[in-house]
């Protein structure tokens, strides 16, 4: 059976002045709105003003400071300069996934799976001396967007005390799937899904990889989207060899579903830095 479960990503809160922070997003690494930005030869994005993007190899280095094993299909990470939130933007090129499952999604089913995938993602994260985290229930229970390709979830989770929210959104294309996650403390989230989903209005994929240019000899998903939420798409990979990804679940399990806030504080800061040390506050 598949097991999905969730993956803390902590979210690095910083105070100061703005010109300050917008001041360490300096360098070829980072693309500072408003521009219009690639995600490689797959989709566009508008980076707006006052927000920053950083590419791939950054994304990575970023993703792995917070705790995060990477897998190479990370695009990058899209944030206001206060870095009170973010999105990521990752790639799986699994192929046209067919979304005749629009109208069976069980919501209850699929939260099962991913509870006790986070039970056995708790072993993992043991190992690697990170704290437990505890699915509490949906924030937002699964939605599929006939026009627009686009699958959405939100998954409200504890741990250490504290609840946090992901925000999912699946943006399925003729080729793969491109998987976008706001990653949000819980009192925040309302508040700022009015300029998440500009964002994802302001993103589409490239000439040649829309979902509506499917045709018949594509390679298909071997699954569907109720996979997309628990985590299954991600196990088919694994076995049919397309990607090798150790995340925190088990040696051929992994979570499509991230969730968690904390401060990293001064590490990240040198990161964003490209390993200087930050100016004082």
């Amino acid at each position: 059976m598949v097991m999905a479960g969730l993956q803390l990503a902590l979210l690095p809160v910083h105070a100061g002045d703005t010109n300050q922070q917008e001041g360490r997003f300096s360098g070829p690494n980072w693309t500072k709105g408003p521009a219009k930005a690639s995600l490689k030869d797959i989709a566009e994005v508008q980076v707006p003003e006052g927000y920053v993007l950083a590419d791939a190899k950054s994304t990575r280095k970023m993703l792995e400071a917070m705790g995060n094993p990477t897998s190479g299909t990370e695009l990058g990470i899209l944030a206001p300069t206060s870095m009170v939130w973010f999105v990521v933007f990752r790639f799986n090129d699994t192929g046209y996934v067919k979304d005749d499952e629009k109208d069976k999604l069980d919501a209850n089913e699929m939260l099962d799976h991913i509870k006790r995938g986070t039970e056995r993602a708790n072993e993992r994260r043991k190992e690697m001396g990170a704290a437990p985290l505890t699915v509490v229930g949906w924030e937002q229970p699964p939605k599929y967007n006939s026009e627009t390709h686009n699958l959405e979830w939100a998954i409200r989770g504890e741990s250490e005390g504290r609840q946090v929210i992901n925000y999912n959104t699946r943006l399925l294309g003729r080729k793969g799937v491109m998987e976008v996650k706001l990653v949000i403390a819980p009192e925040k989230l309302q508040a700022t899904i009015p300029d998440y989903q500009s964002i994802l209005q302001n993103y589409s994929f490239k000439q040649g990889q829309t979902y509506a240019e499917y045709r018949s000899g594509d390679k298909v998903a071997k699954y569907g989207l109720a996979a997309l939420v628990t985590g299954g798409a991600a196990v088919v990979a694994v076995k049919s060899g397309l990607f090798a990804y150790l995340l925190l679940f088990a040696k051929k399990a992994w979570k499509l579903v991230a969730v968690g806030v904390a401060a990293v504080g001064s590490f990240f800061k040198r990161l964003i830095n490209g390993g200087r040390k930050p100016r004082a506050e």
